[in-house]
């Protein structure tokens, strides 16, 4: 059996997003840029993209900027807000996703900002009356908190952040892609400035995601060249890219209660299932509880082993193809910023169990039968 539970990383193309795009590959291939038919056609097909996109997060179409991914859409944020809203402050934590983190710590490096670390205990639970704190002496901060993290699962409540910041003037960017096309997101509801999609995330391709930006916000452009995006990004359009993350995000909510039960269900069965099989087995963060943790993610913390430094690569022998964190580290807990900020035993191991709809029962009874297999094999040698 292969089994695939890396889906935080990126996730399975679904078919019905593949058809909305070969048209666009095969035969509607002129430039968005062109005024003749087969260039306007083309046009017409981004900004039906961009009308689905803002309607299903109750934006308007120009608030909806296309990008590279999730990546460059915080840069976005970030780098195209400092400057010409003189903003000098900024707030993130220790437990973003690098795509912040490094952006932030960028930005102070240059001397544009004066960054600040928002508190969090030792389950990644963050401190927002730290956060009121920085902002009372702070006043036009910079803000960039991230909805769920990517590593551990921790769910951030958007609502009480974004209701601070606006107590206090601040800009409010949130990272949204791991939680963008699994749970619905409504910005006349949340107070938020930006937000963020990546379509792989979502079942859709790779390389294309999108900036929410409200409405007023005043950003420089990332990317001269040119006059697309409305002047916000230069480069021809990656049409097949957005018509195809426009196609995933109209399915993951169409489906979504579906989606939420069935992978709850196998999230709930991980958990059971190693409590039975592995002696102690412990999760980081809020990862195995309910509503306070991204449903699609487990991060599981392994007893002390020889075996935890090869666990990534012997449960690939088996063909459980896993992650022990973010896609950018590698190995069961090396080079993750996140769990060194939690300050977890590194003699643990850590493994990331990532879920999607595609994903069954018998597929998580299958990883962790192979999981326990090493730690029986641990037994008998010592």
């Amino acid at each position: 059996m292969n089994v695939y539970f890396d889906n935080a990383a990126t996730t399975q193309l679904d078919p019905e997003v593949l058809d909305a795009m070969l048209p666009l590959l095969q035969t509607h291939y002129g430039n968005p840029s062109s005024i003749h038919g087969p260039g306007r056609q083309v046009r017409a097909a981004i900004e039906n993209a961009r009308k689905t996109v803002a309607h299903l997060i109750n934006a308007a179409p120009a608030e909806i900027v296309f990008t590279s991914g999730g990546t460059e859409a915080d840069n976005y944020a970030a780098c195209g807000t400092v400057r010409p809203l003189g903003l000098r402050h900024g707030i993130t934590s220790k437990l973003e996703h690098h795509a912040v983190l490094h952006t932030m710590q960028a930005l102070e490096k240059s001397g544009q900002l004066q960054l600040s670390y928002l508190r969090h205990d030792e389950r990644g639970r963050l401190d927002l009356a730290h956060l009121e704190e920085l902002l009372a002496t702070n006043p036009r901060t910079f803000v960039s908190l991230m909805h769920a993290n990517n590593e551990i699962g921790n769910l951030n409540d958007l609502t009480a952040i974004g209701e601070i910041c606006a107590r206090h003037q601040a800009v409010f960017h949130t990272d949204t892609v791991q939680t963008m096309g699994h749970y619905k997101h409504d910005v006349q509801q949340l107070p938020v400035d930006f937000l963020v999609g990546s379509a792989h995330k979502f079942h859709g391709p790779k390389g294309i995601g999108f900036l929410y930006r409200r409405a007023g916000q005043t950003v420089d452009a990332l990317i001269q060249g040119g006059s697309q995006e409305r002047n916000q990004r230069a480069g021809t359009e990656n049409v097949y890219g957005i018509v195809g993350l426009a196609k995933a995000l109209e399915i993951a909510y169409r489906d979504m209660a579906d989606h939420q039960r069935h992978i709850q269900g196998l999230k709930d069965r991980f958990i059971a299932k190693l409590q039975a099989e592995i002696e102690g087995v412990e999760f980081n963060g809020t990862s195995a509880e309910g509503d306070q943790s991204l449903y699609t993610v487990l991060s599981v913390s392994l007893p002390p082993s020889a075996f935890n430094e090869m666990l990534l690569f012997n449960l690939d022998i088996s063909h459980v193809a896993v992650s022990g964190g973010s896609a950018c580290t590698s190995g069961a807990n090396a080079g993750s910023h996140v769990l060194s900020a939690l300050g977890c035993d590194p003699a643990r191991g850590t493994i990331r169990f990532s879920m999607s709809k595609y994903n069954t029962a018998e597929e998580v009874d299958y990883a962790v039968a192979q999981l326990a297999k090493i730690y029986q094999k641990r037994r008998v040698l010592s």
